[in-house]
């Protein structure tokens, strides 16, 4: 019999979002959008039930894909995210206006968002499914890196 070793599957995403970042001290200060780039891992051992019909599977990429959209790409995506701290009236107009609006309690640079996104995403797995690893991509050449190994 062969023995379950731990294997990690990665999904990929796509999503369109605005943000603008507070006090920032270059053109991010003013609201502007990205095409992200996100990816997710996780590991765990394939499951060795012969009567699943997962059987072999670490974790099906629907299932995973499934947690992924609910907690991040349909909420995320075509939305305006900005940081609870920015002027209250610049935010009560917005939301009179446009109806994608996120208010965070963090400035939403991507390093931030990656820590939001690990927290929602880690609630939804199962027990034995460990989120390892998250790239979020602004641009062509600038993308922040989220490591499970790093937090402890």
């Amino acid at each position: 019999m062969m023995e379950s070793k731990i294997i990690r599957i990665t999904k990929e995403f796509k999503f369109e979002a605005a943000h603008a970042l507070k006090d920032y001290d270059g053109l991010c200060k003013n609201i502007h959008g990205h095409s992200y780039e996100f990816k997710v891992t996780i590991a765990g051992r394939p499951i060795t039930d012969k009567n699943s019909p997962k059987l072999g599977m670490v974790m099906d990429f629907g299932d995973l894909k499934k947690i992924v959209r609910e907690e991040i790409v349909d909420k995320f995506d075509h939305s305006l995210v900005l940081y609870n701290l920015m002027p209250q009236k610049l935010i009560q107009q917005l939301k009179g206006q446009f109806e994608r609006i996120i208010i965070t309690d963090y400035n939403p640079t991507s390093e931030r968002m990656l820590i939001d996104f690990a927290d929602r995403i880690k609630k939804r797995l199962p027990e034995n499914i460990v989120l390892k690893y998250m790239l979020l991509r602004e641009t062509v050449t600038s993308y922040a890196e989220w490591y499970a190994d790093d937090q402890e």
